[in-house]
């Protein structure tokens, strides 16, 4: 069968087509070798940026192993709407482990492997683990540190909306600080998850000096895919950290989720990096800085921010923390402003 050349290409869009591209300089997405491992039939939300994120990570992942591949899936939404039982939406070896031991889990099968392939009974199948913000920053957590504390030969993979959507959208150590859920409502002096909480975990994945750390939004998929692929040719402990905007949760329109991830990025708000070894090694610059404001007017659960008298002090720490993140991490590409 001939394979016909694509030219792909569209004007005045988000779209990052592969106009004129020869087949193996193509994204894994734009591939037809692609393995489709979250398959259609899944009952995630319109515009879902952790359906995305799944099926752009682990397909870049299954591309790198050859195929070899197993999953470790904590509960959250991603379990939830991708295997109703008895139905399932995954084509790969996938196991449901609890929400807050997918880590270990993970660190368990990867262990079998081990042993099986030393006594020759196994071939070289990699390991992936994954899970929202809630059963990575918090429930998760303990579990998470042991693997990177051992150096496991897993990787793990945390897709971030900033709380716990499945269950009601409540906070989660990953919810930013003023955004509205069912548990920090814009009511009071300061309205909104109060600001000081939560914990940045990629950073204190780094702290672990672990081979391999990153963080990626779904708006770039070519530097998520290469994020994986390079993730999957190293051993040990890595972790990769998806911004996946979730529509019902912030509370935006289903067609903005990869507006907000790239405004997630280009305000600041954000920071797209990656580090080996406790040192970080490439970010993502920044060539035209957007003011965090263009980005919180998106998301109704930073309505209140924009009443009738704006909250003027709370959007300046916001910007302020977009701030640091350019300065801390060098995100500004100066040659380009």
């Amino acid at each position: 069968m001939s394979i016909q050349p694509v030219h792909f290409y569209q004007t005045g869009t988000f779209t990052v087509g592969n106009r004129l591209l020869a087949p193996e300089e193509r994204s894994v997405q734009a591939n037809m070798q692609r393995t489709n491992s979250l398959n259609s039939g899944h009952r995630a939300c319109q515009g879902c940026g952790e359906a995305l994120g799944a099926r752009y990570a682990i397909d870049a992942a299954m591309n790198a192993a050859r195929g070899r591949l197993i999953a470790a899936n904590a509960t959250g939404c991603l379990e939830v709407f991708s295997t109703p039982y008895p139905e399932t939406s995954w084509q790969i070896p996938w196991i449901h482990s609890l929400f807050g031991n997918t880590a270990a889990v993970a660190s368990g099968i990867a262990a079998a492997i081990k042993v099986k392939r030393q006594k020759g009974q196994a071939d070289d199948v990699r390991v992936v683990a994954q899970g929202g913000d809630g059963g990575t920053t918090d429930i998760g957590f303990g579990c998470l540190s042991g693997m990177f504390e051992r150096n496991d030969d897993v990787l793990y993979i945390c897709y971030d909306n900033g709380g716990y959507m499945n269950t009601g959208v409540q906070r989660s150590s990953a919810t930013p600080p003023a955004a509205r859920t069912a548990t920090t409502m814009p009511v009071g002096p300061e309205p909104g998850n109060v600001f000081g909480q939560g914990k940045f975990v990629p950073a204190i994945a780094m702290a672990h000096e672990i081979p391999y750390v990153a963080t990626a939004t779904v708006a770039d998929l070519r530097d998520l895919e290469n994020k994986v692929t390079k993730a999957m040719g190293m051993r040990g402990a890595r972790y990769i950290h998806i911004l996946v905007p979730c529509p019902l949760g912030w509370g935006a329109a289903s067609h903005d989720t990869i507006r907000l991830a790239r405004l997630a990025k280009e305000t600041g708000i954000f920071p797209v990096f990656e580090a080996e070894h406790g040192d970080v090694t490439g970010v993502l610059k920044i060539r035209r800085p957007q003011p965090v404001e263009e980005y919180l007017k998106l998301q109704k659960r930073y309505a209140h921010l924009f009443g009738k008298k704006p909250a003027v002090e709370t959007i300046a720490r916001l910007q302020a923390l977009a701030d640091k993140n350019i300065r801390k991490y060098g995100l500004l590409d100066r040659e380009a402003n």
